[in-house]
């Protein structure tokens, strides 16, 4: 009966001019009840055509170099290495073909691993479904497209090695945003294990996000404005990590997108630190930003770091306009210049921030803003043409949206607002 439905359903669709798009799917794994739960899940999401099941990567090999699946969720809980090579040598010739790789165990290297070799998702064993439909349906988003409904502008500071100034760079920026823009900004912690962003503002909020992501449904509109703290007499809005590390277990990635849906309708920019590893969490909060703010700082090791994370990005199926490179603690006198940089990314710097430990220092120690502490100094400019540069560009493409949606729309007026 629920097939039935389901046919019918999309005849409605068809005739309406709705095309389904269905990702064709091939199902990897050795042991048959895993197979099982993942058919089984599989098969209540419309977005789904299962095309075949193996219990190896080598018998599906062939297979998938013919026939070329949209999807294959494989496990790689046996010969690790030997499947991660296959998916590679697969996702070099068919780059169209999606990996989500599945393990009963695992560890943030073997999930990094698994993105060189070009896998898009990880889901750890045993699967949950909420977090098996999020994950198949990001795919098919990104497959297909969706088109986003609000004008927010999500933001997120980026760096896979600790102590490079991330929080620094969010707080701040988010800051002269909202004092530049006038316009409400969400700064949100999801460093969700050693989150600083409320210390470096010395605010001590009622709720986390913890707290918001387990009580968002959507009914109360003013429920997620109400819970986020308003920094002094500004517009930028704080959501905190977790208090303790406990808590940020439980938070799952479909309550990470469901969160960043309800920003987008209140805030018209998001700004989001984040942790330095790559696990699902992050990936998730990557895959629902706009703008990756990748941050280095110069020397080989940080340089070397940035290179991997870009490798992952491009695995990951990020455009290379997402990501935009922010050297952080740059000194002109610097022995690695910034030529030097750009040649070994392969790619431009986008922004480059001064170093200023002893404003920096008594930002951090008071747990106020740079602009707070010394408003003339280099660092605090800085910061203010970087929001002033982001913001205007972020305008400029509302202004090109509003204008195709309508062609007859009086620019002046536009720009009068």
């Amino acid at each position: 009966m629920l097939d039935l439905r389901r046919t019918f359903v999309c005849a409605i669709l068809v005739t309406k001019g709705i095309i389904m798009h269905k990702l064709k799917t091939f199902i990897i794994d050795s042991d048959e009840n895993s197979r099982e739960l993942i058919q089984n899940y599989a098969s209540e999401l419309d977005c789904v055509e299962i095309a075949d099941v193996f219990n190896s990567m080598e018998n599906a090999y062939e297979h998938i170099i013919k026939e070329v699946p949209n999807l294959v969720i494989v496990d790689i809980t046996k010969n690790q290495p030997e499947t991660l090579k296959l998916i590679e040598k697969i996702t070099t010739q068919k780059q169209q073909v999606k990996f989500v790789v599945t393990a009963l165990s695992y560890d943030t290297d073997s999930i990094i691993k698994a993105m060189r070799a070009g896998a898009r998702e990880f889901l750890p064993k045993p699967i949950i479904k909420e977090d098996f439909n999020t994950t198949i349906n990001k795919l098919n988003d990104q497959t297909y497209g969706r088109e986003k409904t609000t004008n927010c502008k999500v933001i997120t500071i980026f760096s896979n090695k600790g102590g490079i100034g991330k929080t620094s760079i969010s707080t701040n920026l988010a800051l002269e945003i909202a004092n530049i823009t006038k316009e409400k900004v969400a700064l949100v912690d999801m460093n969700f294990q050693l989150g600083d962003v409320a210390t470096f503002m010395d605010i001590k909020p009622s709720f986390d996000i913890s707290y918001v992501v387990k009580n968002l449904d959507g009914t109360d509109e003013s429920f997620l404005e109400s819970t986020l703290e308003r920094y002094k007499d500004t517009n930028l809005y704080i959501l905190a990590d977790p208090p303790y590390m406990e808590q940020a277990k439980d938070i799952t990635p479909e309550q990470i997108t469901k969160l960043f849906d309800a920003l987008r309708e209140k805030f018209s920019y998001v700004i989001v630190d984040t942790s330095n590893t790559f696990d699902g969490k992050t990936i998730t909060v990557l895959d629902n930003t706009d703008f990756i703010m990748l941050v280095t700082i110069v020397n080989l090791p940080a340089i070397r770091n940035c290179q991997r994370c870009l490798d992952i990005f491009e695995r990951l199926g990020y455009d290379k306009d997402k990501t935009k490179i922010v050297i952080n603690r740059y000194m002109e006198n610097d022995e690695v210049t910034v030529d030097d940089v750009e040649k070994a990314l392969n790619k431009k710097i986008y922004w480059k921030i001064p170093n200023n430990y002893f404003t920096i220092m008594s930002s951090i120690n008071k747990g106020l803003p740079a602009s707070y502490i010394n408003p003339s100094s280099n660092i605090a400019q800085c910061y203010r043409e970087l929001a002033t540069v982001l913001s205007d560009n972020i305008y400029k493409q509302k202004v090109a949206k509003k204008i195709v949606r309508d062609p007859l729309i009086n620019f002046k007026n536009l720009i009068n607002g």
